[in-house]
């Protein structure tokens, strides 16, 4: 196999800069399909912390290739700023190590204020939106009216374009009682730093077809996690792209035959940031420990995850709808500790127990739990490297999850290092 993509089966959050870091060794081109800057994927290498929000986790390693595919939505003042801090730590970025595809969207000045307008109109309804733009973004790009990066190197096409979407953004700034925004300035800082963007430029889909001709090892990653999929997600308590692994192929500009396999990554128990349905969510004591034993804070946010038991049902949801092929399964040592563990096998819905979450946005928040109850262990599995390395009874539950979500655990991860990885699956 030669191609490989990771994305999230939960929430989002499952730790997947960690995994495309460590299999970034044995790849040479990491690209990420989805999203924006609305995503924190935090590495630690050496005891060395990066947090990386648009560049994709590959650029921490020497000699590989990151590509930002056409599917992720950018915002040029954000990305500069995350390259000049990653500068300063001793990462090189230059466009030898990272290119963005042509056909990809801007997000503008006035994307980042609208999404903050609508969200604060929403009340109690709010959707836990990070307000920088993303969806606002992404609206512009389907109704045909957005920014590109190619844009940016056709002044006369770019003003013109800009002109009429800042009638409808102002509008709408207006009619939620915003301050206007000057499109003359919003051109004028846009042409500021397009020289800055356009040097990374790139046809993101050629490169692809020219390394998948060359057999090169290409890492596709994903942002988020498969329940904040616009589609498939806990709607409308989602993102709004999709999260799925189907996306890495639309969002790049490769065929899905060219996808070879799908690792989703997810935690050993469930978290989730901001708003919707959380049918193992717990506000007691346990869940207090998960978040602070865990350390369950988001890394663009600083937002406290919620926190709750491993959710079988939804995990395998996410793995029928993402074709996923094996599991990377992370924070185990997060249980240890534990006198007993719970794993949700199904939910009861007006007194009927189903296997999957339902569509619903009133069905989803009526669901409870069926749990099933597991033996823990006081051992440490902190930095196991080895099934040796781990109790008998936190193998049992890692089996347990293979049988419930009805895929194999390929890769565990049993802390925040780099190299603490129990390995089942070669992938390149």
């Amino acid at each position: 196999m030669s191609n490989v993509v990771v994305v999230g089966s939960q929430w989002g959050d499952e730790g997947k800069g960690k995994i495309v870091d460590y299999l970034s060794e044995q790849a040479d081109m990491v690209v990420r399909f989805q999203g924006g800057h609305n995503a924190g994927h935090t590495l630690v290498i050496d005891g060395k912390v990066y947090k990386l929000n648009l560049l994709p986790s590959g650029v921490v390693r020497g000699g590989k290739v990151s590509i930002i595919g056409n599917g992720v939505v950018i915002d040029p003042w954000a990305l500069m700023s995350e390259i000049e801090t990653v500068s300063a730590v001793g990462i090189k970025i230059s466009p030898e190590n990272l290119r963005i595809a042509d056909n990809a969207h801007i997000i503008l000045p006035t994307h980042r204020e609208i999404d903050g307008a609508l969200e604060n109109a929403r009340g109690k309804g709010q959707i836990g939106t990070t307000k920088r733009g993303i969806g606002p973004t992404y609206e512009d790009k389907v109704a045909r009216r957005g920014i590109r990066v190619c844009d940016l190197a056709e002044p006369d096409t770019l003003k013109e374009k800009l002109e009429a979407i800042m009638l409808h953004h102002n509008a709408l700034l207006k009619g939620l009682g915003a301050a206007e925004i000057d499109g003359d300035k919003v051109y004028k800082d846009i042409m500021e730093i397009a020289p800055k963007i356009l040097q990374f430029r790139t046809v993101g889909w050629r490169d692809l077809d020219v390394a998948i001709k060359e057999h090169k090892k290409i890492l596709f990653e994903g942002a988020q996690g498969a329940l904040l999929d616009v589609d498939h997600g806990t709607y409308p308590y989602v993102t709004s792209s999709n999260t799925a692994a189907g996306q890495a192929a639309v969002g790049t500009g490769i065929g899905p035959t060219s996808l070879n396999y799908v690792l989703g990554l997810a935690k050993a128990y469930t978290t989730r940031v901001g708003s919707g349905p959380f049918p193992t969510e717990l506000e007691d004591e346990i869940g207090q420990r998960l978040g602070e034993v865990g350390k369950e804070f988001g890394t663009n946010t600083g937002r406290k995850r919620r926190c709750g038991w491993f959710d079988a049902c939804l995990v395998r949801q996410s793995v029928k709808i993402g074709g996923i092929t094996g599991i990377a399964l992370t924070k185990l040592d997060v249980l240890d500790g534990f006198d007993e563990i719970k794993i949700c096998v199904g939910y009861e819905l007006d007194g009927e127990i189903i296997d999957y979450l339902p569509s619903g946005k009133e069905a989803q928040a009526r669901v409870t739990p069926v749990y099933e109850t597991l033996q823990g262990w006081q051992d440490s599995t902190y930095g196991a490297r080895s099934w040796v390395d781990l109790p008998a009874t936190a193998i049992k539950y890692v089996k347990r999850i293979e049988e419930l979500v009805e895929c194999p655990v390929a890769l565990l991860s049993t802390s925040p290092e780099r190299e603490d990885v129990i390995v089942m699956h070669s992938f390149f």
